[in-house]
């Protein structure tokens, strides 16, 4: 074989070996980016269902409440009793009152709110905290459960006043009528997010030890973690040293409308995509955000052992060659 013959079998080995490269390669990025989108808005979807339920549960828990209020109307010490019967349902309500019409007891005048708070874990205290002041009545959300006549939740807010229950909170939100059909009260039930924290960390937790959602993963670094974000585009809950804030027009019109979708954005320097969705009940919607390091890195090692394979093929073809004489 003449030299001329034995460059050319190599050069057409060297563009075999690359043309099977990129196509192999073409099929592994396709393959894993298939592989993470499914599996990311399969956790989004769990992830929105599992806080949905436990929003559910704190609601049906709050209208326990509510309902004892409704039943006991006839006086103002009786729906203090009724605040008090079942706080031990949750533990994550800091506080349980009812904000009455002005004057409905005419004995306590314009404002009566009895306000039944968690100190600490055991025990709770009555604080009466309308006034003028604290004129309840022009609140936002009173005013919304009055034009409304049904249950919600509120949107975030921090609340401070120096003492041990300063923080940041939501509270579920019902009117409740008398049997006159008349407005009597607005009660609420105030909730930290603590209880979202911990609930997104055991989310977090399940699906890195779930072997079902693990079975066919491709990218193995796994960079994720959840959060929660308000309709504004705002972050409400995520792990400690992790920030989420969307600021894009059309995002922040996703969120509004309740929608699903992904975006890619840096989050502190990091490229990365976030997958998101509503979650029932509520404003807010859950978002996974997946580092895109983690897709890339299984796609440089497998460019890695394809390049690997193409110059030891390459390789033993050129010794082949030489062996050949010509």
């Amino acid at each position: 074989m003449t030299k001329h013959c034995k460059l050319y079998v190599l050069l057409t080995t060297i563009t075999v070996f690359v043309i099977f490269a990129a196509i192999a390669l073409g099929a592994c990025y396709q393959a894993v980016t298939t592989e993470v989108h499914v599996r990311y808005a399969g956790m989004m979807n769990i992830a929105s269902e599992k806080l949905g339920k436990t929003i559910r549960g704190m609601e049906m828990n709050a209208m326990n409440v509510f309902d004892e209020v409704e039943k006991h109307l006839d006086s103002p010490d009786a729906v203090i009793e009724a605040l008090y019967s079942k706080t031990s349902l949750n533990p994550e309500v800091r506080g349980y009152f009812a904000a009455f019409e002005p004057n409905y007891f005419p004995a306590k005048g314009t404002w009566f709110e009895p306000y039944v708070v968690h100190i600490d874990s055991d025990d709770f205290e009555l604080r009466m905290v309308g006034s003028a002041r604290h004129n309840y009545h022009k609140s936002d959300w009173y005013i919304r459960a009055k034009q409304s006549s049904d249950s919600f939740w509120s949107d975030p807010y921090y609340y401070y006043d120096g003492s041990n229950i300063s923080g940041h909170y939501t509270t579920f939100v019902k009117p409740v009528f008398d049997a006159q059909g008349r407005l009597a009260c607005v009660c609420g039930a105030d909730m930290t997010f603590e209880w979202l924290g911990k609930e997104l960390q055991r989310i977090d937790e399940d699906f890195r030890n779930n072997e079902l959602l693990n079975q066919y993963k491709l990218d193995s670094d796994g960079d994720f973690f959840t959060a929660v974000l308000d309709d504004d585009g705002s972050c409400i809950v995520s792990p400690e040293g992790k920030k989420v804030t969307l600021t894009q027009e059309q995002m922040v019109l996703s969120l509004s409308e309740k929608k699903s979708g992904t975006i890619d954005i840096d989050i502190d320097g990091v490229p990365s995509t976030i997958y998101y969705c509503p979650i029932e009940r509520v404003n807010w919607s859950v978002a996974i955000v997946v580092a895109k390091q983690s897709m890339w890195g299984v796609l440089l090692r497998l460019s890695g052992i394809l390049l690997l394979v193409a110059v030891i093929g390459i390789l033993l073809i050129w010794f082949a060659i030489r062996k050949v004489k010509g």
